[in-house]
């Protein structure tokens, strides 16, 4: 992500405030933002120690859940 070509807003004093991307690196960002989300969820779930459901059994009981409400 070395080439975002970012421009910077400042404020009367010449402090940066905020910051400008194109909408490709600007998307660039978010997926990488996205995945790195992903993976730490991920690293908390195995430290957690809690067992682990199969995908399709975790949705029959959120769906049971949603239904009991």
């Amino acid at each position: 992500m070395a080439n975002l070509h970012e421009r910077f807003l400042v404020d009367e004093q010449g402090k940066r405030v905020g910051v400008v991307l194109e909408m490709k690196a600007y998307r660039k960002v978010l997926s990488a933002l996205e995945e790195l989300e992903s993976i730490r969820a991920y690293d908390a779930a195995k430290l957690s120690g809690d067992a682990s459901l199969p995908f399709a059994r975790a949705v029959a009981e959120i769906e049971r859940r949603k239904k009991s409400k």
